[in-house]
C-alpha cells in the first residue's frame, strides 16, 4: 500500500492508478469503519426529565446537538459511500462540473471531495448569490 509521501511524489501520469484508488478506497474504509463503530462514551439519546428549569435546558440542548452530529454523522457516511461508488466507476478523483484532476492534496484533506477546488467555489458563490436574491 502506497503512503501520502509516496502519492504526493508520484508523476502526474500516474494520476488514480490502481495504487492510489487502492490507497483511498482503504482511507475512506476506515473513515466509515470509525464513524459507524460503536462509540463507548456515546450519550444516551433518552433525555431524563431534570427537576431544575436550567437542567432541563442544558438536557434538551445537549440531546439537540448529539441529534445534529449523529445527522452529520449519516451524511458523511453517503458521501463515503458516494465515493466508494465512484472508485467502482472510475470516476473518483475527477470534478463532476468540469472533468480536471481534483488533485491529491484535495483528496488527502477531503477523500470524499467531488469538485476541484475552484469548482466547488464557484458553486458557493452561486449558492450565495442565489439565497441574497431571493
Amino acid at each position: 500500500m502506497l503512503t501520502e509521501e509516496q502519492i504526493l511524489n508520484a508523476s502526474e501520469d500516474d494520476y488514480m492508478n490502481k495504487e492510489q484508488l487502492d490507497f483511498f478506497r482503504q482511507r475512506l474504509l476506515e473513515m466509515r469503519q470509525s464513524l459507524t463503530a460503536p462509540q463507548e462514551a456515546e450519550m444516551s439519546l433518552d433525555v431524563e426529565r431534570a427537576a431544575d428549569e436550567s437542567d432541563r435546558a442544558t438536557q434538551e440542548e445537549q440531546y439537540w446537538i448529539q441529534v445534529h452530529m449523529k445527522e452529520r454523522e449519516s451524511a458523511l457516511i453517503r458521501d463515503i459511500d458516494k465515493a466508494l461508488h465512484r472508485i467502482r466507476t472510475g470516476d473518483y478523483g475527477f470534478c463532476e462540473d468540469t472533468g480536471d484532476d481534483i488533485g491529491i492534496e484535495r483528496l488527502l484533506i477531503r477523500p470524499t471531495s467531488r469538485f476541484t477546488a475552484e469548482a466547488q467555489a464557484r458553486r458557493e458563490l452561486q449558492t450565495r448569490q442565489y439565497a441574497s436574491a431571493a
